[in-house]
Parts: C-alpha cells; sequence; structure tokens
C-alpha cells in the first residue's frame, strides 16, 4: 500500500522498543486511534500519526497504537463510550455527531467531542463495470451496488444520497454491503456493477479493481447534488484527477468531504499536545506517507473540514507555533 509497507515495518519495530520486560512499562499509557478497513486511506492515516508520535523522545510516557474498524461512525461510537481515545471520520459525521442531527437525534449531542486536525480530501466515489451502462449516479436506480459496510462513514453518506433521490434499498437490483477489502474482486467477479466509496485518491481498492477488470468513475452531479452542497457547511464539490485509475482518464465531478482526527475533552490536553506536535513538527515526513496527503498544508489541517471545536492541547500547539491567534 504505497509507502504503508516501509511505515508499518517501523511502526512495528516501535512497539518492540517500547515492550521490555521493565518496570517502567506500568507507566505507558496507550493511546488507541480507530481508522478503517486496510484498503483505505483511513487506516494509513493512523499508522502515519502514531509513527510520527512512537519516534517522538517526548512522548515516552504515551504509545500510539492504530485498530483497523468498520469506520468513521464505528469510531465516533468508539470515541464517545471510550473504547477508542482518537477516531478518523468523515466530517460530515463529525458534524452530525457533536450537532445529535441526523442518525444522532436520539442520542443527542456530542458536545465532548473534539477535533485535532483534518487530513485529505474524501471525494464520494462510484467505480463502474465499463459495461453496465453506467455513467452518472441516477443510473445506479435498477442496477446492482455495493452500498458500503455497516457502520462505516460511506455507507451511512450513501443512505444521505438514496434519501436525497427518494430511493429505497428495493431500488437496486442488488445492494450488498461488502467492507472495501470485498468490493474490487466482486465488481470484477461481476457480482455487482458499482462500487461507492468515500476515500482520498488514489486509493489502492479502486486501484486495483481498475487493474484487473473494465472499469470507469461515475459522475455524481447536477441539480440535486448542487442544492446538498449549497445547503450544508461540511459538504463541497469535489473533483477525482483523470489519469489516476485505468478507464478513468478524464476528470471525474462529484462532491466529497474531508477527513477529520477526533477525541473528546477526557483525552488529556498534554497528550493531544504531544501528539499534535509530532504531526506538525514532522510535517514534511507526514504527507510523504501516502499519496492522498499530497495536497495538505497546516493552515488547512488546523481549519478546514473541522466541524467540533478545537481541542485545548491542540489549540495550545497552534497558538505557540502561530497557526491560530
Amino acid at each position: 500500500m504505497f509507502l504503508f509497507s516501509k511505515l508499518m515495518r517501523s511502526t512495528t519495530l516501535t512497539v518492540f522498543l517500547l515492550l521490555p520486560f521493565t518496570t517502567s512499562q506500568a507507566k505507558i499509557q496507550y493511546v488507541t486511534i480507530g481508522t478503517g478497513g486496510i484498503a483505505g486511506v483511513y487506516y494509513p492515516t493512523g499508522g502515519a500519526i502514531c509513527h510520527l508520535t512512537n519516534q517522538s523522545r517526548s512522548t515516552d510516557k504515551f504509545h500510539c497504537e492504530i485498530k483497523s474498524t468498520p469506520g468513521s461512525i464505528y469510531n465516533i461510537a468508539g470515541v464517545r463510550s471510550g473504547e477508542l481515545d482518537l477516531g478518523v471520520v468523515q466530517s460530515d459525521w463529525q458534524y452530525h455527531a457533536y450537532k445529535g442531527s441526523s442518525r444522532y437525534v436520539e442520542q443527542g449531542e456530542f458536545k465532548a467531542l473534539r477535533s485535532l486536525f483534518s487530513v485529505h480530501a474524501e471525494p464520494f466515489t462510484v467505480l463502474s463495470r465499463a459495461d453496465s451502462n453506467i455513467s452518472f449516479f441516477d443510473d445506479l436506480k435498477g442496477k446492482r451496488v455495493n452500498i458500503g459496510s455497516p457502520h462505516s462513514g460511506q455507507r451511512a453518506t450513501m443512505q444521505v444520497l438514496l434519501d436525497l433521490y427518494g430511493w429505497e434499498l428495493t431500488d437496486f437490483a442488488t445492494a450488498l454491503e461488502l467492507n472495501p477489502s470485498e468490493q474490487a474482486q466482486a465488481l470484477c467477479d461481476d457480482k455487482v456493477d458499482a462500487i461507492i466509496y468515500v476515500v482520498g485518491h488514489p486509493n489502492s481498492s479502486i486501484k486495483e479493481a481498475s487493474g484487473a477488470c473494465q472499469t470507469k468513475l461515475v459522475n455524481v452531479s447536477g441539480d440535486k447534488i448542487s442544492a446538498l452542497i449549497n445547503n450544508t457547511s461540511y459538504y463541497r464539490k469535489a473533483v477525482i484527477p483523470g489519469g489516476i485509475y485505468r478507464g478513468s482518464e478524464h476528470d471525474t465531478v462529484t462532491f466529497g468531504v474531508g477527513a477529520t482526527i477526533i477525541a473528546t475533552t477526557e483525552l488529556a490536553d498534554d497528550i493531544v499536545y504531544q501528539l499534535v506536535k509530532s504531526v506538525f513538527e514532522n510535517y514534511a515526513e507526514f504527507i510523504q506517507l501516502h499519496p492522498a496527503f499530497n495536497e495538505l498544508n497546516k493552515h488547512g489541517m488546523v481549519s478546514d473540514s473541522l466541524t467540533a471545536p478545537l481541542h485545548p492541547g491542540a489549540v495550545r500547539y497552534y497558538k505557540e507555533v502561530g497557526l491560530i491567534k
């Protein structure tokens, strides 16, 4: 997975170095970040954060570790329950969790939720078989579609579009809930006509599918999508550049969100301060750890797509270095 195999080797080595059988081991606090499936970008994002944090000498009292999860919805629930200390989540579901809106109405406002920083952009991505006669999102009706695994952000965002278009799952010939590691093969085995993914690009799952069979990216645009973007603060127009994947030489127009790192006020200010500092002081190394990070800049990371307040530990660092006033 791009540069991540090298990263994970170094992260694993760090784990062994931090686990000698000494009395100091008991003093180490473990901080867990919920990510996503290994075929997505959340998993290497969490790995990159933990790698930079664990190699810093100033973080020797805590150790960052990653957990592969179904994605955003699971991560928000895990952070809320205390199962996870940190999570990588889509900005739309960060917004709804904090506000207690959409799928979180019954749970109510998650006022302890805090942002640390944002990372890569995540376009809503539809990849279809070239022989499926699907060129636009509207063409998915009546087709066999993988709508995303339960508890993932992509599945939840797909539901937003179903509501927008007035569709039910029965409007598809088949609606599967495969996880990202299964969907490429399902597409190329002709079990589905299209797959849905909210993900940063380039992505290994999309690359796998487009390399193994004839596929094309599908435009997600039109009046309904424009209204969705205009009426919300967390959706924005997105373009997947042409030429990234075989079969999709031209730009694909869609909408998207941002991937964000969250915690709660329960996570100690000093831990958040040191973790954020480790990433931002090694910014040049961080953006090299995955191609999806290529367009990041520090100012955008502390402002774009953050729909919950910044954690006090993050605020402390950002003020020290002049990223915020």
